[in-house]
């Protein structure tokens, strides 16, 4: 690789990114020919840049939160030819670098893509929306409304299983029908939520057997709420076990394409950003970003 483009939020973690970027400049000059970092001023700018440079870079740098990677990334990934991608991290959860194995460290993050360890990983697709983490709707769609931005700033990645606590009293469910190759279902919901990456809200997510290369998609059906299957669904994740066939109240399979349907119309959160509503369809797109990760497996 030779010519690398970083798109770097300047805003993301309280402007601490961009107060490294001529350091981050300086190291990825050390192994690449050509370095170009270009600032975004708005929402929408990074999709812009992406859709100019794609063609004419060997690496894209993303460099800033889950909210930046996300706009990236479905800009990238329509793409016919797509450069590889890296992540720096610099928000709250940083979900995806942290699937990929990158440090949180902006600097440390450098050194790992300075490697060049490259994968190629799944992604989903929702209609025409692009996910690396997850897709939802019903109680994970509205856990983000019940964290304020002091909160989120100052609690991080367990502001959202605090949000998650403040919602499931007052969720209601709402009708749910399914169709997959492996499974179905119709019938009442409070939560669905469709797993390709390991961690939601920075946290390793209840998907214990999550792997963004392994061409499916994790599906888990919440049916009821209360605070007890609130935490049947946290215990799921911290005992490394898929929820069993015999809980009532739990629906876990795998599956490539989802059909899903919902009464009344559910707003749909994909990797926190809610810009649709139900129906859609939901696939995985096999090997489809070629990604460097860092010093783990990918899981």
């Amino acid at each position: 690789m030779r010519k690398v483009a970083v798109i770097v939020n300047p805003n993301a973690g309280n402007k601490k990114l961009i107060n490294s970027i001529e350091k981050i400049e300086e190291m990825l000059l050390s192994q690449f020919e050509e370095v170009a970092i270009h600032e975004t001023k708005k929402e929408g700018d990074g999709a812009k840049l992406v859709e100019q440079m794609a063609g004419d870079v060997d690496l894209l740098i993303g460099a800033g939160g889950d909210g930046t990677i996300y706009e990236l990334v479905n800009a990238l990934a329509p793409l016919e030819r797509r450069p590889v991608f890296a992540i720096i991290p610099g928000g709250t959860c940083n979900d995806f670098s942290r699937t990929l194995g990158i440090n949180q460290h902006p600097v440390k993050a450098v050194e790992q893509i300075l490697e060049q360890n490259t994968q190629k990983v799944d992604i989903g697709r929702s209609d025409n929306r692009y996910f690396m983490n997850f897709w939802g709707i019903g109680l994970v769609s509205k856990v983000s409304d019940n964290i304020d931005s002091g909160t989120k700033q100052l609690l991080g990645r367990i502001s959202y299983y605090i949000g998650a606590g403040q919602t499931v009293l007052e969720e209601e469910p709402f009708h749910l029908k399914i169709e997959s190759e492996t499974n179905s279902y119709e019938g009442d919901a409070v939560m669905l939520l469709i797993g390709n990456g390991s961690f939601l809200g920075g946290i390793q997510s209840f998907f214990p057997y999550s792997s963004v290369q392994d061409g499916d998609l994790d599906v888990l059906i919440i049916k009821q709420t209360s605070i007890a299957h609130l935490w049947t669904w946290l215990q799921t994740r911290l005992q490394n076990e898929a929820p069993t066939e015999e809980n009532d109240d739990l629906v876990y399979f795998r599956a490539k394409e989802l059909k899903v349907e919902a009464s009344p119309n559910q707003v749909i959160d994909t990797d926190g950003e809610k810009l649709s509503d139900t129906p859609a369809t939901v696939t995985i797109l096999p090997n489809h970003l070629e990604v460097i990760v860092g010093d783990f497996p990918l899981q």
